[in-house]
This record gives structure tokens, sequence and C-alpha cells, in this order.
């Protein structure tokens, strides 16, 4: 999954004010900011084979550290400790909604992956393979993204038409990455996981300063 996991982040902004839209948008991706630099380190490992799923080109055959189950806990558990060390504001509550914004993307994962999550290390390796339906799939990216932006936008927030658009160019973007062609390597496809990440969160900072400081949509 991919825009699909942000649908989180927005609905756990509504749950908690005191923890920025883009430090969820950042916790939502943790996993998959992990995976993309243990990639290009060279400790977890990917490859291209075309119609391994029907949307998605990447044989995630070892990434114990980012995506087993326990992985997943431990990471969620270093985001509450990190986040409630460094980060006053919301206490324990935000650091709670931190961690279960970070464990989502294991959750959601395990929807649209094929069996391909391990539980442990790299065994008991678990999927539903919903890529293998790119129509439901891309439809469920899609829900989860407006439909977290919709609880979101109840809340009253300021920015709509611009968040509404950006969102739209997220949705073209998975759009391409079922339906475009495949990265040229596991390499360029970890840089460009990363780039996405980086450049999502940089932007929702930017619509949320537009809202901290009062400017409307």
């Amino acid at each position: 999954m991919f825009v699909g996991h942000y649908g989180v982040s927005f609905a756990a902004a509504k749950r908690s004010a005191a923890v920025p839209l883009w430090v969820l948008f950042v916790a939502v991706q943790l996993l998959d900011f992990g995976w993309a630099i243990l990639v290009l380190l060279g400790v977890e490992k990917v490859r291209i084979v075309p119609g391994i799923t029907a949307s998605n080109l990447l044989d995630l055959y070892y990434m114990p550290y980012t995506h087993s189950l326990v992985a997943a806990l431990l990471w969620s558990a270093g985001a509450f400790a990190v986040y409630r060390l460094a980060v006053r504001r919301g206490g324990k509550t935000a650091a709670l909604i931190v961690a279960a914004a970070v464990f989502s993307h294991w959750i959601l994962d395990f929807v649209v992956h094929r069996p391909d999550l391990p539980m442990y290390d790299s065994t008991g390796k678990v999927g539903l393979g919903l890529w293998n339906w790119p129509a439901p799939a891309l439809g469920l990216e899609a829900a989860l993204l407006f439909g977290g932006l919709w609880i979101a936008l109840r809340k009253g927030a300021a920015r709509r038409t611009a968040t509404t658009v950006f969102c739209l160019v997220m949705l073209a973007i998975q759009a391409y990455v079922f339906f475009g062609p495949p990265p040229a390597s596991d390499k360029a496809a970890a840089v460009t996981a990363l780039a996405s990440y980086v450049v999502f969160a940089v932007v929702i900072r930017l619509l949320e300063g537009r809202r901290e400081t009062g400017a409307a949509a």
C-alpha cells in the first residue's frame, strides 16, 4: 500500500490536534522509510519480477527488520518512546497515536501484499494479496485516502481546496505506480519511494503552516 496509508494520518490528526499532520505523514510510512534506507544499504532485499502481482512488480523477499510483525511492533514502540521523550505536547495520548499510526502500516500492508510479510525474521510470511486485483486495490487506496481526508475536513481544517488537490495528485501518482513502467532497479525503487515520502511530508507541512497562520482555502 502507498497513498492509502495517509488516510490514517488524516483520521489520526482529527483524533489529536497535538500531533502535527506532517509527523503523522512520517509515522504511517516509517516502516517504508526504514525499508528504503536498508535496501540502499544492502541489508534488506527486493528485486523486480514482472507479473509477481498484477499491480506491483516488487518481489519483497527479505525485509525482516522493517516489515516483520515483530519489527513493526518494535518500530511502533520506538516511535512512542521517541515522541514521548522529545515532544511534551499531548503527553502519552499523543505518543500512543503516533505509535498506532506507525503500526497501521503493517496492518494495511497485510491486506494488499502477497504473502511476503514475515511474522518474525524472514519466516511465517503472510499477506492477503489484494495487489493481484489492481482495480479493487486502487479503489481501496482511494477510499482510505479520501475517507481520512473527509474525517479531517469535518474538523474544520483550513486549506481544504489545496489539500484535496494534493490528495488527487497523490492518487494519480499511485495509479502511475500501478499501471506505469517498472522501476529501473531495486535501488531506484528505494530512492523513488524515499523521495516520495519526504516530498509528501514537506508538502503537508507547508499546508499545515498555512493553516497555522490562519490562511484560508
